[in-house]
């Protein structure tokens, strides 16, 4: 790219988190359950898989806008990854035959079999002026390759051996700058990412698919000479075109630091304009929320006199009251609080009283600034509680209708919060059928 070096640096060190979202996760075991359901993120799968399950895609499409002259270079980079399929053998002495293992040991070693991936990277390079109005494609393919890996046993001769193989792809990337309407002659440009492998065995499971699949794919832009626009927060005379620019399967963001604004990323896990790598995050654990389960068993290993160590930095400082006076009470003790009780407490929306049990209709307002809600937006959900905060804020708790997981949300107190103006009482019987048994609403 003909960016800025740093400022490219800086983008690709979240590209790189988003390319290895939940690749693996702790306790890093491939037999680790949520080891064996892998690559949930950015998946296009090759076109016939449509066959085995048409929701998921063989094409994303990205739509942002750029303020540029018609000499500016564009430079999109799609990143993502192919499926490499490790098999380990296991070389018989006398015969020198090899067989497949799951698991093959070599002295105090194991190697196992088990699916990694290999990088791809692919750049369309052009000028807007001579892309304007057109489609034009960039089409790229990776053919059918088998590495072999020889293993030594303790005596020195060959033991086994791990063949690593990676299925054919194919796919392009299809890209269209258009001049939008209006004074301002902005860019829309429009970047479309294809799967177009033809695999010549018949697709059955998901495996299957995720073989000629492009795993966590993403597209880098930078335009030399150019200005991205904020897709989440547009300049006013931009909104309208915002919103008119279709996304599927990707969301733009402003990349690089924040004094950067030719860097677009455009990611399948929703984020926020120049998004950062927290700084905790020193090392590639290739899935930042598992830290929390790391530092919890770190605590668990923790000894005794650690523990107490740690107790003793961080025990409230105490007081001694003067005498006569009297005993201290906590400023505010909502187990003894008759006045509030979620279970019990109502709210009036709309001149309709909500309260635990209700049905309701998700509106999360303008001033969430969490790109997530798009999805709750004319969702139907379950009111669980109504609560009143400090301020005298009323939150109304809620867990959406039809979620699979409610049950085991609700077991653990984890709710939507929503303010009375960003719900819509539903009707008695206007829903979708359900009878309101609160116990078995997240089963449905």
């Amino acid at each position: 790219m003909t960016v800025d070096s740093a400022h490219l640096e800086h983008a690709r060190k979240v590209a790189d988190a988003v390319l290895y979202e939940g690749y693996l996760l702790y306790p890093y075991r491939r037999s680790a359950q949520k080891n064996r359901t892998r690559f949930q993120f950015g998946v296009l799968m090759p076109p016939p898989y449509r066959a085995v399950d048409e929701h998921e895609p063989s094409a994303s499409q990205t739509e942002c806008l750029i303020e540029c002259p018609a000499d500016a270079e564009l430079d999109i980079g799609l990143r993502f990854l192919h499926l490499q399929r490790r098999t380990a053998q296991r070389i018989e002495p006398d015969t020198g035959a090899a067989t497949d293992v799951d698991t093959l040991r070599i002295g105090e070693t194991e190697h196992g079999s088990w699916d990694e991936a290999v990088e791809r990277e692919e750049h369309f390079r052009g000028c807007v002026a001579d892309l304007l109005d057109e489609d034009t494609e960039l089409i790229f393919e990776f053919g059918e390759s088998v590495v072999a890996e020889n293993l030594r046993g303790p005596d020195g001769g060959w033991a086994g051996r791990l063949l690593r193989r990676c299925e054919a792809l194919a796919g392009a990337i299809v890209v269209r700058p258009e001049r939008t309407a209006g004074p301002y002659g902005v860019i829309r440009l429009r970047v479309r990412v294809e799967n177009r492998s033809e695999p010549r065995v018949l697709l059955r499971t998901r495996d299957d698919g995720l073989k000629h699949a492009m795993i966590a794919a993403h597209l880098l832009i930078g335009a030399a000479g150019g200005t991205f626009l904020s897709m989440t927060d547009p300049p006013e005379w931009a909104a309208g075109e915002v919103a008119a620019c279709v996304n599927a399967g990707t969301w733009p963001v402003l990349a690089g630091p924040a004094e950067c604004h030719d860097l677009m990323l455009s990611s399948p896990v929703i984020l926020y304009d120049h998004p950062e790598v927290a700084p905790e995050s020193a090392g590639d654990l290739f899935d930042a929320t598992e830290i929390d389960e790391i530092l919890t068993l770190r605590t668990l290993a923790l000894t005794d006199e650690e523990r107490q160590e740690a107790r003793a930095a961080s025990e409230p400082p105490t007081f001694t009251e003067p005498a006569g006076a009297p005993p201290a009470q906590p400023w505010w003790d909502p187990g003894s609080d008759t006045s509030v009780s979620p279970e019990t407490d109502h709210v009036l929306v709309g001149g309709v009283r909500v309260a635990r049990g209700s049905r309701v209709r998700m509106r999360p307002g303008t001033r969430r600034a969490d790109a997530q809600d798009i999805f709750l937006t004319g969702r139907e959900a379950l009111v669980e509680a109504v609560l009143h905060d400090v301020d005298g804020q009323v939150h109304v708790a809620v867990s959406p209708v039809r979620d699979p997981l409610a049950d085991l949300q609700r077991h653990h107190g984890r709710f939507l919060y929503f303010a009375p103006d960003e719900i819509e009482p539903v009707p008695a019987g206007g829903g979708n059928g359900d009878d309101g048994d609160h116990g078995k609403e997240g089963t449905r």
